[in-house]
């Protein structure tokens, strides 16, 4: 329906683009991460939270490739404050150091945005031995969260603003195994690129679910939710040339473009309207419904207790 532009309960719809749905609002003094920043939607959600007044901070695996970036949003945003720091989600030791440099820092945090991702490449092991996608999309995240929720509660406390934190999970979780094969995550044998793809993405719902319930429990001023950002051509299909060409050629006219497909992280990380909402899936800025996996408390909880084995030191 982006198509047509129809507008939904947020006043906001599929067409709508990141500046839209930030249009006016003053982000001054609010601190945030956004891994994956160097390309795409990433890139995009740097710009425009930025441009609000965001310090952003730019957790990329190429350090060069976010200097470039940040010299490109500086050159037509002279006042936005980016900071460019190393982050490996595939490595555990890399997250444990990102997370222990940015503590260092002294800089408080807002707003955490679990966006960087890889989608459906052939079965790879990471360097912890773990499958890319689940090591990549989820675990890297999980663990970088769970460094820095302190932080983040600190923040909170300190400035009386609620914390977000957003993953940005996809409709791909439709497309996941039945639930999660936690017995077969590192089985190649078994190994579906589009099937693990999905059950990647309905782990970051999980996760965002499993973080709500904690953070009720212990009274923390922080949500959680999950969103898809749309389907839009980016660099997460350079594993599959064929698709990508044709989305080249016909994607401008079914596709959204990256400033609609950034729209959904930025509306979620900084609009009023979603204030105090929390463990929800958002899909063309407003809550959606994802399928029923990523409503089971009981595998959020499962899949939150196999995460901590698998990031323990």
């Amino acid at each position: 329906m982006w198509l047509f532009g129809r507008k939904s309960a947020s006043g906001f719809s599929a067409s709508s683009t990141a500046e839209d749905v930030t249009q006016g609002l003053d982000g001054t003094g609010l601190t945030a991460i956004v891994t994956g920043a160097t390309s795409g939607i990433g890139t995009e959600t740097t710009r425009v939270l930025a441009l609000r007044g965001v310090h952003i901070v730019m957790a990329v695996r190429n350090v060069e490739s976010g200097r470039k970036v940040r010299e490109t949003i500086l050159n037509a945003i002279p006042t936005a404050k980016l900071d460019v720091m190393e982050l490996d989600l595939s490595s555990l030791v890399s997250v444990r150091k990102f997370a222990a440099e940015f503590i260092s820092s002294g800089l408080p945090l807002n707003i955490l945005i679990n966006n960087a991702g890889i989608m459906a490449p052939p079965f790879t092991l990471s360097k912890d031995n773990i499958e890319l996608q689940f090591a990549t999309n989820h675990l890297g995240h999980f663990l970088l969260t769970q460094l820095l929720v302190e932080t983040m509660k600190r923040t909170s406390h300190e400035q009386n603003i609620e914390g977000r934190i957003v993953n940005v999970s996809s409709e791909a979780h439709r497309f996941a195994y039945k639930g999660m094969y936690f017995d077969q995550l590192n089985n190649e044998s078994s190994y579906n690129p589009i099937y693990a793809y999905g059950q990647s993405k309905l782990a970051n719902i999980l996760h965002a679910k499993e973080l709500t319930r904690h953070f009720k429990e212990n009274g923390m001023n922080i949500t959680a939710n999950a969103l898809h950002p749309g389907s839009i051509a980016t660099n997460l299909l350079r594993y599959h040339s064929i698709i990508d060409g044709l989305v080249d050629w016909f994607g401008k006219y079914f596709l959204k473009n990256i400033s609609q497909g950034a729209a959904t992280t930025c509306y979620v990380a900084l609009h009023p309207q979603v204030k105090g909402v929390s463990g929800e899936y958002f899909m063309d800025n407003n809550i959606a419904q994802p399928n029923s996996y990523a409503k089971d408390a009981k595998l959020a909880k499962e899949l939150w207790d196999i995460s901590l084995t698998m990031v323990a030191p």
